[in-house]
Formats: C-alpha cells, sequence, structure tokens
C-alpha cells in the first residue's frame, strides 16, 4: 500500500521540482537556449538557407570580401563562406551530440554501478576510468583518431571514449549520496531488485546533475572537433567543418582575414551558449552554488 502511494505522489514531486528549476533559471541561460535553437535550426534548414552549394568553387570569386554575392565572402576557392558555415553546423552539432549521448548512457551506467556496488566493483571501474583521466582529453582523442581514421564515428568514438569518465565520476558520486537514503533503504526491504532500484528511484534523483554535465560537455566536444579539424584530423575535404575552414583560413590570414574569423565566431558563439545552459542548470538546479559564488 505504501508504493503504491509513494507512486502516486511521486509524478507530482517530480513535476513540482522541475517547474522549480525552470523558474530558477536566469536570463543567462535562456539566451543560451535560444542561441542553440537557432543554429540548430539553421543546420537544419541549410539547403534553404545556403546561397551557393556548399563545395561549389569559382575561380573568378577567389577570396571575394564579405558583400555583394557572397554573404560573408568567399575561401581561396572561391567557395560561399556562409554556406559552408551552415553546412558545417550539421557535423559540429551531430558529432558532439553523439559523441555525449554515448559518453552519458556509458559513463553514467559505469557511475551507477560502481557508487550502487561499492567495494571491489567500484575500486576497479573508477581505476580504469582515472587511467582514462590520465591522459588530456584532446590529446587521447588525437591519437584515437590518427589510429582508426578520421571518419565521423571515429570522431564520435574518440569524443565519446575521453568523456565517459567525467560522466562516470558525476553518476557514481550522485548515486553514493543517494544509496543510503530512507527511500532506497526502503525499496531494498520490500525486496527491489538492485537494478528497480538504480534506474525507477535513483536515476531521477541524479538525472539533474548529470544534465548539467551533458550541456557542459557538449561545448567540449565541439571545440574537441573543432581542434581536430584544425589539425587536419577531422572529416576530409571538401565537407565543411568550422575547425576545417579556420585552418584554411589561416593561410590567407594576412590578405583575407575574414576566411579563419567567421567559423572562429561561430565555435564561440556554440561553445558559450552550452556553456551558459550548463552554468544556469547547475544555479537553478542547486541556487547554494550561485550565493556561495
Amino acid at each position: 500500500m505504501s508504493e503504491i502511494a509513494s507512486e502516486a505522489v511521486r509524478p507530482a514531486t517530480r513535476q513540482s521540482a522541475f517547474r522549480g528549476v525552470l523558474a530558477r533559471l536566469n536570463l543567462t541561460t535562456w539566451v543560451g537556449v535560444a542561441i542553440v535553437v537557432l543554429l540548430v535550426l539553421a543546420a537544419i534548414f541549410a539547403p534553404y538557407l545556403a546561397t551557393h552549394p556548399p563545395a561549389k568553387q569559382s575561380i573568378m570569386d577567389q577570396l571575394a570580401p564579405p558583400g555583394g554575392g557572397y554573404l560573408l565572402g568567399a575561401d581561396q576557392f572561391g567557395r560561399d563562406i556562409w554556406s559552408r558555415l551552415l553546412f558545417g553546423a550539421r557535423y559540429s552539432l551531430t558529432i558532439g551530440l553523439f559523441a555525449i549521448l554515448t559518453a552519458l548512457l556509458i559513463g553514467s551506467l559505469i557511475g551507477m554501478t560502481a557508487g550502487y556496488r561499492g567495494g571491489r566493483t567500484d575500486i576497479l571501474l573508477m581505476q580504469v576510468m582515472d587511467v582514462i583521466l590520465a591522459f588530456p582529453s584532446l590529446i587521447l582523442g588525437l591519437a584515437l583518431v590518427a589510429l582508426m581514421g578520421a571518419t565521423m564515428t571515429n570522431i564520435v568514438i574518440a569524443i565519446a571514449f575521453t568523456a565517459t569518465p567525467a560522466f562516470a565520476r558525476i553518476a557514481r558520486a550522485a548515486v553514493i549520496a543517494q544509496r543510503d537514503r530512507e527511500y532506497v533503504q526502503a525499496c531494498r526491504a520490500m525486496g527491489f531488485s538492485g537494478g528497480r532500484i538504480l534506474f525507477r528511484h535513483i536515476l531521477p534523483a541524479i538525472l539533474p546533475e548529470v544534465m548539467v554535465m551533458t550541456s557542459l560537455w557538449m561545448a567540449t566536444a565541439v571545440r574537441t572537433e573543432a581542434s581536430l579539424a584544425f589539425i587536419g584530423l577531422g572529416l576530409a575535404p571538401p565537407t565543411p567543418t568550422w575547425g576545417g575552414m579556420v585552418r584554411e583560413g589561416f593561410d590567407n590570414i594576412l590578405s583575407a582575414f575574414h576566411l579563419a574569423l567567421f567559423p572562429s565566431l561561430a565555435i564561440l558563439i556554440l561553445v558559450l551558449a552550452f556553456n551558459l545552459i550548463g552554468d544556469g542548470l547547475r544555479d537553478a538546479i542547486d541556487p547554494r552554488l550561485k550565493d556561495a559564488s
């Protein structure tokens, strides 16, 4: 009977908590959300917003300045920068999203298992995560892509591999904070399995912290993908990627600075937007962090 009552009360409690988090979101968080939404829409409707095919070359329009037939100018091959930025957003967002979702699922599962089981399982899993964390994420991602090849799938795997320990750590800490609570002890007393306790009762309690980490690591994933493309380990040309556009623009930085400027600004804006969302969610979930800062 108590289980039925708790199941009836829990949805309302979760809904009110969710509304409370939304009410505490500040203006900068909504600015970040608006920027991400606009960039996602731009990526989705890139074929309709682009003024030229992204790979179309024009010898007569090499290094054309912004304005005229090219909104943001043309690169050294006469390709439209505006169109390449729009299609490049597709690759940056897709790679970042799938990489972080993969890291979220695997890392959270590892962290939740380690935190709930404890003992040798916890020690073994966390030591493996510590070994991965010992390597700088960009260097580790660079090495993995260099070994596997610069394809979209391999880039996603490399970024996800470097991000998994962070999600495992945050999930483990959150589960340890929850596993001795009264509601968990009550579930054990009623004979619930460990999987049911973890995924049906503990997971909703730790989900806000995991979502904050997701937003912050989306910014890291976008930055890592751009860095890999900048050093030549991104998607092969003529595929438009923001990091690749910055690298190509550096060859003509003195005569046509706009080639590197606009993709750099795109990366900056997207990374800033995800950081604003992550910081706002963190402050809304735990207002004490905002007061302390």
